[in-house]
This record gives structure tokens, sequence and C-alpha cells, in this order.
């Protein structure tokens, strides 16, 4: 990870995301945390990640705006919008309110589309393509890191002081970014704009993605993990009731989560380097499907939290694997509508299964939903190996392991 401090302009662009990603570690939480506190129903709480994932739906189209501004501007003022779009949580006060969180959550979705889709495609002009990997690692390492600490402190602040506070503080982490962001001394070229039709150019990303095999195997891998994975944001809650455990105990659960993140985010660049970026995603998913199956079976809550760490540890493999896939095999001028296009890709199955989930939750046992999610997990990480294995093989005998 050090060679990647040493490119001029990775360190500042580090630190603005750092803060950006402090104030969402410590927010995110809170807004399903506060749903479940006004109303007392997982299934509304499991609600609000839906309304945060909708506007991942219309990706493609924020995808080709992306492409047609320079990066490293958008990055600022997507920043302060950001700030600006949390501010309305401070007019929240009882559950009529319900309906200004989920505004939010919708808003913060929209920041979750555009603001990584110009990451990636910045991280391309700043950084060489042999330091990506490290890069989306130092990254991805320090969000998680900020799970160690970041949901116990929104727990311990919307507790003490509510959730405006919880919003202030996420809004100032944002201009923080901003500033920083707009220090960075980045030599971007003009955008050149496509001649093509706007219907052209908005099905450029997914048909990059579908053309790309390595890509397009990848994707259906993880929309098959995305199809099960959101019932645990509603089935969480469960758990936490059936252990006799209140709502904001998901603060631990969370930071736990974040003990083993840690860990995998170290282990991602070494490993990435030894087998690749597929071989990585079918490591990370299989220890994600082995967390999901301990967790239903275990009955104690160290146990419990065990699995959660485990459950962290596969997460950063995952995410470095595909940030790391994506940016090597796009062109630069595509990054924004490929980026989204990927998202939705995964976003759609994602959006179900929230939706889905905070049905089940009212029907299904945990331990059977965990299960469920277990078994489509690992079906995911079979589809991408089995397609995928000549990539794998070729990686593995490409890549000697590095010890840094």
């Amino acid at each position: 990870m050090r060679k990647a401090f040493a490119t001029p302009g990775f360190p500042r662009l580090f630190g603005a995301l750092a803060a950006s990603m402090c104030g969402d570690s410590i927010m995110l939480l809170v807004l399903s945390m506060w749903v479940k506190t006004l109303t007392g129903s997982n299934a509304l709480a499991g609600l609000t990640f839906f309304f945060m994932v909708i506007p991942s739906l219309f990706g493609p189209v924020l995808g080709v705006w992306v492409d047609r501004v320079r990066r490293r501007p958008l990055l600022v003022w997507g920043n302060l919008a950001s700030a600006a779009m949390v501010l309305p949580l401070l007019a929240v006060r009882d559950a009529s309110d319900v309906w200004l969180i989920w505004l939010v959550s919708f808003f913060y979705g929209v920041s979750m589309v555009v603001l990584p889709a110009a990451l990636n495609g910045l991280l391309k002009e700043l950084v060489p393509e042999d330091l990506l990997v490290d890069a989306n690692a130092s990254i991805q390492t320090t969000k998680e890191a900020f799970r160690l600490f970041g949901p116990l402190v929104g727990a311990g602040l919307f507790g003490w002081l509510g959730g405006g506070a919880v919003a202030l503080v996420d809004a100032a982490s944002f201009v923080v970014a901003a500033a920083v962001i707009a220090t960075i001394v980045v030599s971007e070229p003009a955008p050149v704009r496509d001649g093509a039709d706007f219907w052209s150019q908005l099905v450029e990303g997914v048909r990059h993605l579908a053309t790309d095999r390595v890509l397009g195997h990848v994707l259906i891998g993880f929309a098959l993990c995305m199809l099960v994975l959101g019932f645990l944001e509603a089935s969480i809650y469960a758990v936490l009731d059936a252990f006799g455990k209140p709502p904001t105990y998901a603060g631990v659960f969370v930071t736990v989560e974040g003990v083993g993140a840690v860990t995998g985010g170290l282990l991602a660049g070494p490993l990435i380097r030894r087998v690749g970026e597929v071989g990585a995603l079918v490591v990370g998913l299989v220890v994600l499907a082995a967390s999901m199956a301990g967790i239903a079976g275990v009955s104690t809550i160290p146990a419990l939290l065990g699995f959660a760490a485990v459950t962290g540890l596969s997460l950063p493999v995952l995410m470095v694997g595909y940030m790391t896939l994506i940016q090597k095999r796009t062109p630069a001028p595509l990054m924004g509508r490929v980026s989204t296009a990927a998202e939705v890709v995964m976003s759609l199955p994602s959006a179900i299964s929230l939706a889905l989930g905070a049905l089940l939750v009212s029907l299904l046992d945990y331990r059977l939903i965990f299960l469920i999610v277990a078994a489509v997990t690992l079906l995911g990480a079979l589809h991408i190996g089995f397609w995928l294995r000549g990539q794998i093989r070729d990686d593995v005998r490409r890549r000697p392991a590095l010890v840094e």
C-alpha cells in the first residue's frame, strides 16, 4: 500500500475519502435504527435500505452525466450536495416524520451512485494501473476500520443527543471532503462529447459489461449474492430480538464486523496479487457464505459476534477485487457509465432482496433466512469459479505471491 501513497495527489484524496467515510460509518446504521426506534418495526427499518438502493436503478442515466464532466470538480460539488441532503433529518420528531428519514435515504443512494463512479474515474487518472489494487485496498481497509467505532459512536450520539446531531456530524464530514479534494492537482483531459444519440450512450456501459466475458460472469455471481444479501438488513434486528438485545446493539454487531473487515482489507492486496481479482472474489464469496451459515447455527452471543467478524473479513476482499477489476477492464471515457451499469446489475437484485427481506422477516425464522443467504451466495461463488476457471488459472500462474 505504501507505493500508492507515493503517487502525487493520492494522499490528499485518501484524506478526503477518510473524512466522508467516517461520517458515513456514523450515520448509515442510525437511519434504520432511527426508524426502528420510532416505529418498533423490523420491516420498516429494513425498508430504509430499500429506499437507499432505489437511485442505483437509474444509475445509467447518472453515468452518462458523470462521463460528460471532469471527475475532480464533480467530487467537490457532489460532496457539498451530500452535506445538504442530510439536513432534513433535523426536522424529524416522531413516527409521522419517518418519511423524512426515507427521503434522506433516497438522496444518500444518489450520492452512493454518483460519487463512487466519479472516484473510479479519478483514480484511473491519478494512480498507475499496477498500483490500483493498493489504492483500493487502502481505501477499503480504512472504510472498514471506521466500523470499529463509527456505528458505536453513531448509536451513542443518537441515544445521547438524537439523530439530528448525527446528521450534523455527517454533513460536516462531506464539507471537509469537498474542501480537501478541491486542493488536489490532477491533469484531467476534457471529456469528449459522444456524438451518439442519448440512448446509445445510455446503454454503452451495459454493452461493455455484456461483451467483456470476465466482468459479465463476475456480475452474474455478484447479482446472485445480492438477490439474498438484502434479507439481512431487516433480519439483523430479528437476530437481536432472539438474543434479547435492543436495536442499538446492532452497533456492536457492525463494529465486530469491522474488526474482521480491517483484517480482510490488509489481506486483500496480497491475496489479489497471488490469485488475481477473480480468484479473490470466489474466495470472498465462499467465506461470506460460510459466515451466514454459521450465524444461522449459533446459540450464544460470543459465537454470533465471531461469525460477524468472519462476515467482515470477506467484505473488503470482495470490494477491492471488484473495484480493481472494473477499473482495469474499462476505458476511462466509459468509467462512469460502466460503474453505474454495474451498480444497477447488483442493485436491482438488492432492491428486490430488501423488499422481500422486509416481508420474510415477518414470516420465517431468521435461521432459515440466513441459511438461504448462505446457499445462494455459495451458488454465486460456484458460477464465477466454474465459468472463469481459466482466468483464475492464468492469474495464479502469472502472479507469484508478493511479500511487502
